[in-house]
């Protein structure tokens, strides 16, 4: 089928209008060749999208809009929060409440004997398993923290644990899922990128939503800091910390022919292309896509500097240690004070604190890891004067079972296994009334007893001290409002200032 041009002959009065050239027995070219001859000649797709499409394609024009030309924009606070951006040390795998803040000494009442059927654990556990390490008061508050954690420790006035956290279900996938996005089955946006929806980024060089993992990915990979059906440049950026070289640290960071200047050129030409690819389709990815090739240009100067920490003092440096997740964590408090709004420090790929045999060896060793450089940070923001306005959120999946766990054959394994009905977390700066214990779990540390807090609670927490009231931070997206506490969650303003 070819489309005849139309006459260019007025029609004939009472007659309809003549579509027939005026030529009516001469071959007519075939389409491309008629878009050649005659340059403003609809083809059949556009003559229809123009037509009876194009009314449907106005509308949903229309309705697309807004959110294709604000793929990154934010919908702003809802009210005055003290916290304007997130730290978050995530400890993957679990790390024991009762080995780190939460004291059972009933655990050593009757250790090695049974407590009972009440206990369901997802593998074979046996009698009841006292902590290895020692606990002392710290602070004004008095606040008991194990040894593991007693340089952490010297800053619990600044700290509000919250004892009584429980999750859904004892096994990682689910709870990493539950924790970092708010549903252990369905895709979902991660916290970090919520809060990147809700305030959006103070620096535009740099991106807004930064989780630093060193030696790879932890499980579930980059689903921990997805932005699923919120736009793409509220995703996480993962930065492996293992590598010091720049170059290493963040890849394609710098070009190795080409000029800065020649680079902006590039960029400009790709931006113009895009553009007018972005024009004839209607798909909000495209612009998240031109924004990430805007963003990695811009942060080559930016993040030059926010990742050198050679900048820093002698005595900085040596405060937060020379090991991957001192350096971790100064980079940390450089990217906060540079408007990174959310920042997620991952202690290591796997699931490290998953200690199911000898944690009294194994959670020592961790803990010396992250000790030092979480209390230097505390020390550091509150010299600064940004305690005040960071909200340091500090915990795991779930946590471990005061029972010692065993193996098949019933011999213990000196480790223990995991519990989703009762563990520990604890935050600081920004909004919290530190020197606080929020609920606790039962004698032997196994349930939430009082004031049992669910993961949707520590969410809308967090939210509300950054300003954001967890039920109207929404996104409207396969015809329903969706939010990250989903249609739960309650603020625990116990442990608000």
């Amino acid at each position: 089928m070819t489309f005849k041009p139309p006459s260019t002959r007025p029609p004939s009065s009472g007659s309809r209008q003549d579509f027939r050239t005026s030529a009516p027995h001469a071959k007519l070219p075939t389409s491309s060749a008629t878009s050649r001859m005659v340059p403003n000649l609809l083809s059949r797709r556009e003559m229809l999208l123009s037509s009876g499409m194009g009314l449907g394609a106005l509308g949903i024009n229309a309705v697309l809009a807004d959110d294709i030309g604000s793929a990154g924009a934010s919908v702003g606070p809802h009210f005055g929060g003290k916290a304007k951006r997130v730290i978050q040390f995530f400890l993957n795998g679990g790390p024991s409440h009762v080995d780190t803040f939460d004291p059972k000494p009933a655990l050593q009442k009757y250790a090695g004997q049974p407590l009972g059927d009440t206990f369901t654990t997802e593998r074979k556990t046996g009698a009841a398993f006292p902590s290895p390490f020692k606990f002392d008061r710290y602070g004004e508050s008095g606040i008991e923290v194990s040894e593991l954690f007693s340089k952490t420790a010297q800053h619990i006035d600044d700290i509000a644990v919250i004892r009584s956290m429980y999750a859904q279900v004892p096994n990682h996938e689910p709870s990493l899922m539950l924790m970092n996005c708010g549903d252990s089955v369905q895709a979902r946006p991660s916290a970090g990128a919520w809060v990147l929806y809700g305030l959006g980024a103070e620096n535009k060089n740099l991106p807004g939503f930064i989780a630093m993992c060193p030696g790879g990915l932890p499980i579930k990979d980059t689903e921990n800091w997805q932005s699923a059906f919120l736009p793409g440049s509220f995703q996480g950026t993962h930065i492996d910390t293992q590598h010091t070289q720049l170059s290493r640290l963040i890849e394609n960071i710098e070009h190795p022919q080409i000029s800065t200047s020649d680079q902006k050129r590039q960029l400009e030409l790709l931006a113009k292309w895009n553009r007018q690819h972005q024009s004839q389709r209607l798909d909000r990815r495209l612009e998240s896509r031109i924004q990430s090739y805007e963003l990695a240009f811009r942060m080559q100067t930016e993040a030059s500097d926010a990742f050198d920490i050679a900048n820093e003092t002698q005595h900085t440096r040596d405060l937060y240690g020379d090991t991957v997740h001192g350096r971790q964590t100064l980079i940390a408090r450089r990217l906060a004070e540079r408007g990174v709004r959310y920042i997620q420090l991952w202690h290591g790929a796997g699931q490290p604190w998953d200690n199911h045999e000898n944690i009294a060896d194994n959670h020592r060793k961790l803990a010396g890891e992250i000790d030092q450089p979480i209390a230097a940070l505390l020390g550091d923001l509150k010299s600064r004067g940004m305690l005040e306005d960071t909200l340091v959120v500090w915990g795991g999946e779930f946590g471990r079972t005061p029972t010692v766990e065993l193996t098949g054959a019933g011999a213990s394994k000196l480790g223990r296994d995991h519990n989703h009905y009762g563990f520990s977390v604890w935050m600081a700066g920004g909004g919290i009334k530190g020197g606080t214990v929020y609920g606790s779990t039962d004698e032997f540390g196994f349930k939430a007893e009082e004031n049992p807090t669910s993961v949707h609670d520590l969410h809308a927490t967090m939210l509300y001290a950054l300003g954001l009231d967890h039920k109207q931070l929404t996104y409207r997206y396969s015809g329903r409002d969706f939010r990250l506490t989903d249609v739960h969650g309650n603020v625990i303003h116990d442990i608000l200032a």
